[in-house]
């Protein structure tokens, strides 16, 4: 059986990308940012994941209004840096687990989550401004990863239920991976996006700190409420964006019922998003409450 070492809830805002590689870490606007996420960068550096499963959206890089999948899962050995326009970020080639992708996938399937599989999928900051956020600038990753893209741009995206759900289905599906490494495998999850913020219209910039928090409270402590939301509370309270905080609750999925949070970030602004940034663990020294049946169609 996996290890899930845990969870990281976190903004992948591209401004951070960009600041980290420009060098502009020290800059006055930047400081007080890079040094409040610090202590998630030591945690991470503790734990030492094998492998990361990300959650994220594409930015219309690796898909289009021509092709949109509710939920697909990269199973390729690799996956470039996207050029979104400016070129590529020139961080590491993400490398994947194709074995345990694959798992993921049959089993995700026979738990009837018609999943997208992707055997070649570029990468942008979706994915990669997280892995910085986490592990700053290596030479290479210091761990495998397998992304899981989410539709937040094209309407209708999953509901959050449908998100937490999929974590769970997630974490059946690590809890029964007998792979050939499975008996030491470390894996963390991210869930990515938000927080509150507009980048268009009347309500650009929108950034409600209050919302954010909150949010954040009721996925520690109650994801199975919190997830029922609609993705109109989340456009008038978070923002158009905002809705990208569905993904949040695939992390929380993965997790058992009882939490520890080790962990808690709130930046404004950045760019013009509030910025978040969460770790969980399993709780210690607690009976876990996990619902480990059928996720349903």
């Amino acid at each position: 059986m996996t290890t899930v070492v845990g969870g990281i809830g976190t903004s992948h805002v591209p401004a951070v990308g960009a600041a980290i590689d420009h060098g502009k870490q020290d800059e006055p606007y930047w400081r007080p940012y890079f040094e409040k996420i610090q202590p998630a960068r030591e945690w991470m550096a503790a734990q030492q994941p094998d492998v990361c499963i990300v959650v994220y959206n594409d930015h219309a890089s690796a898909f289009s209004l021509q092709l949109i999948p509710t939920f697909a899962l990269g199973v390729a050995a690799e996956f470039q840096p996207a050029d979104e326009g400016y070129g590529p970020r020139q961080v590491p080639t993400v490398q994947g687990h194709p074995e345990l992708a694959w798992h993921i996938a049959e089993s995700l399937i026979g738990d009837e989550f018609d999943i997208t599989i992707a055997n070649e999928m570029d990468v942008d900051h979706g994915l990669t401004v997280p892995l910085s956020v986490m592990f700053g600038e290596p030479d290479a990753w210091p761990c495998r990863v397998i992304p899981i893209c989410v539709n937040v741009i094209q309407y209708p995206p999953p509901s959050g239920k449908r998100c937490l759900s999929l974590g769970r289905a997630i974490r059946r599906a690590l809890d029964s991976y007998a792979g050939s490494d499975a008996d030491s495998l470390k894996v963390a999850v991210f869930g990515t996006g938000g927080m509150s913020h507009q980048l268009q219209g009347e309500r650009a910039g929108l950034v409600n700190a209050e919302f954010d928090l909150a949010f954040m409270d009721e996925l520690v402590a109650e994801p199975d409420t919190g997830c029922l939301r609609p993705h109109t509370a989340y456009i008038r309270e978070a923002g158009s964006e905002g809705i990208e905080l569905v993904m949040w609750f695939v992390m929380r999925g993965v997790l058992d019922d009882e939490v520890d949070e080790v962990f808690r970030m709130h930046h404004v602004p950045t760019s013009n998003t509030g910025n978040g940034l969460l770790i969980l663990q399993n709780a210690r020294g607690r009976a876990a409450r996990r619902s480990r049946g059928p996720s349903g169609p």
